[in-house]
């Protein structure tokens, strides 16, 4: 049913987008859902709920939310049944960042031969896809997610041939490749642009959202994630931007904009990629008139007018279309398709704000929208944004993937990740002290690559890679940084240290020559981390390092089908700082634990029969060590 103003709370909640957003608020208030689901609370309609909801959130909050509901489709069953064992599911992916993994000619940036030149490296470690950030050409605003031409190669990283034999290297050992395609927005420097503000009224005028108005006051209250106003006037015009001045968003309620959007698609499928990452594809939607966002909700979110396009109400029929229209293999020439029979092109959707209920209607194998989403629910515990200076705890983390893991059936999936090429290092966000670095990154390691789901590392992630200690303003590369430095001065300081993305996107460490064996010349951004054996090379002969784990664990995820596609149990749920599970599939079972901490803790089971295959202790008689990790089979005749 689809909630209206007199609906129940019970009702809400069960639907999945007033689930989704149930949980938030309970999440950040520090409620459980119990509190929900008394029957005092339950059977409340929103009507009775209106002047209060009013009060904490603005006039109109129930209208907004009814209007919200109306536009999500009703969760899909919940299965029960055999794992479909495509090639994603089985899959490591591995995340590059470009500019910052491999310079080849010495201009400081890092490029496509580059990365053709490690190919070696990453098949080694044991790599399953590559997944680049952004290579089309572009003028760089936002570092390659400002995109002027979807169909040529950034002059700093190659050429469209450089593209074509790293594509063709990926195959031919075993490997595939997916890229990153922007398409809520385009660069102001894209010639559709460019020819719609030269004529508003021609035939790429309706491809953005341009307004007419008072050259004085915006359109509307809506803010930017990159800070100030979203909107940018130009002439006559106020242009629409989520993000950066020079990103202005596309109009995909024009069919125009899908149609060439499709076309892009099958353009790459058609060179041999194997998919893409789509960057915040859940924002391609703008609810009708792009009405003011509440404003009290603004403050909350950080980002006024974000509940119209967050969850649009066209999202899921652009994402179907997209799938029906774009995501084919029919002309791909032979011998230019990815390794193995399942050569679907994964669709991959970076989705801000999506939760469990719609992260399962998004990637539902009963819906054939996206394959694949990341969220960000995750990454920060309650309260706390990513500019915060806090110690994230890792029991936050163990109870998101309890839950997350409990809702799914068995044609759900989930991706895993804690880094990627807009956050921190998580090393540095849970531990900053250097003595628990090696254990705590294979701790992660062991969540990451043997939890329910497909992994995704980060460069730099499997050799234990930490924030670094920019000394100032000039160090920075990244416009969101100093967009925010900009606005609240040096107090910002403390937000940008916590927060700022390039503490991901500073050279990947290849060796300990000048500039980390990455460049010849000055890097585009420099490190300032310069702790010693921390680099590929000091890694690579080293028995105990993390990238020896993360080779170890990768490797055994590979030959035990039970880590990537078995069934997931929790036990021990409510012992705080210790984390537990069993894998099981066709008779074999395995037996994970974490120490969440950084304090020894009391050993639990010592008396399960358990042969340990990888982990940071060597057997189980004694107390936890801080950020231990096990991982171990269980014998045919183990029992629990």
């Amino acid at each position: 049913m689809k909630p209206d103003r007199n609906a129940t709370v019970a009702e809400v909640y069960a639907h999945p987008l007033g689930r989704d957003i149930i949980d938030k608020i309970l999440l950040q208030t520090g409620r459980s859902a119990t509190w929900v689901r008394n029957p005092l609370v339950s059977r409340l309609r929103l009507r009775q709920l209106d002047k209060f909801l009013g009060r904490m959130f603005g006039p109109g909050f129930v209208d907004t939310l009814v209007d919200l509901l109306a536009d999500c489709p009703e969760s899909p069953p919940r299965l029960d049944g055999p794992i479909a064992a495509t090639w994603w599911k089985r899959a490591v992916f591995y995340q590059i960042y470009p500019r910052s993994f491999a310079d080849s000619n010495g201009d400081g940036i890092g490029d496509l031969p580059g990365i053709l030149a490690k190919l070696p490296y990453l098949d080694d470690l044991g790599i399953d896809c590559l997944w680049l950030s952004p290579i089309f050409t572009s003028p760089n605003k936002d570092m390659g997610y400002d995109i002027a031409d979807y169909r040529s190669v950034m002059a700093e990283m190659g050429t469209i041939d450089d593209l074509r034999r790293l594509i063709a290297a990926c195959h031919e050992r075993g490997m595939r490749i997916i890229l990153d395609l922007v398409a809520n927005h385009t660069s102001d420097e894209h010639p559709w642009f460019k020819d719609a503000l030269a004529d508003p009224e021609g035939a790429h005028g309706d491809y953005y959202f341009l307004r007419d108005g008072d050259p004085e006051t915006p359109p509307n209250n809506w803010t930017s994630f990159f800070s100030g106003p979203a909107w940018r006037r130009i002439g006559e015009k106020w242009a629409l931007h989520l993000f950066a001045p020079e990103q202005p968003d596309l109009n995909w309620d024009n069919p125009a904009v899908r149609r060439e959007v499709a076309d892009i698609v099958r353009f790459w499928l058609a060179e041999g990629v194997d998919g893409f990452r789509l960057d915040v594809i859940n924002y391609i939607s703008k609810r009708d008139g792009l009405p003011d966002g509440n404003a009290t909700v603004g403050q909350v979110m950080g980002f006024t007018g974000v509940e119209h396009y967050f969850h649009g109400p066209h999202l899921h029929d652009h994402l179907a279309e997209l799938r029906r229209e774009a995501f084919t293999r029919t002309d791909v020439e032979p011998g230019h398709e990815a390794p193995g029979a399942d050569a679907r092109p994964i669709m991959i959707g970076e989705t801000p704000g999506a939760g469990v209920e719609v992260a399962r209607l998004l990637t539902s194998s009963q819906r054939d929208e996206l394959d694949l989403i990341f969220s960000f629910d995750h990454l920060e515990t309650p309260g706390h944004v990513r500019w915060d200076e806090y110690a994230y705890d890792l029991n936050f983390l163990k109870h998101y993937y309890i839950d997350y893991q409990s809702r799914l059936g068995s044609d759900d999936w989930m991706s895993l990740f804690f880094e990627n090429h807009d956050n921190p290092r998580m090393i540095s966000k849970v531990n900053p002290d250097p003595r628990f670095r090696d254990q705590l990154g294979k701790a992660l390691a062991t969540i990451l690559l043997t939890m329910r789901g497909t992994p995704f590392i980060f460069q730099g992630q499997e050799i234990g890679a930490v924030n670094q200690d920019f000394p100032d303003e000039s160090a920075l590369r990244d416009v969101e940084s100093l967009n925010l430095l900009a606005a609240d001065g040096p107090g910002a300081w403390g937000k940008i240290m916590a927060g700022s993305r390039d503490h991901a996107r500073v050279p990947m460490r290849w060796d300990r020559d000048e500039h980390w064996g990455f460049t010849r010349a000055t890097p585009w951004i420099k490190a300032f981390d310069d702790s010693v054996g921390y680099s590929v090379a000091a890694q690579e002969h080293n028995p105990d390092s993390v990238l020896r784990y993360y080779r170890r664990l990768i490797w055994l995820r590979r030959s035990n089908p039970t880590l990537s596609l078995g069934s997931i149990r929790f036990i021990d749920a409510d012992v705080k700082d210790y984390f537990a599970w069993f894998r099981e599939h066709n008779g074999e079972r395995w037996f994970i634990e974490v120490n969440l901490s950084g304090h020894p803790l009391r050993r639990r089971h010592r008396e399960r029969n358990l042969e340990i295959v990888a982990g940071t202790a060597k057997d189980r008689s004694g107390p936890m060590e801080p950020y231990e990790a096990l991982v171990c089979q269980v014998p045919r005749d183990g029992g629990e």
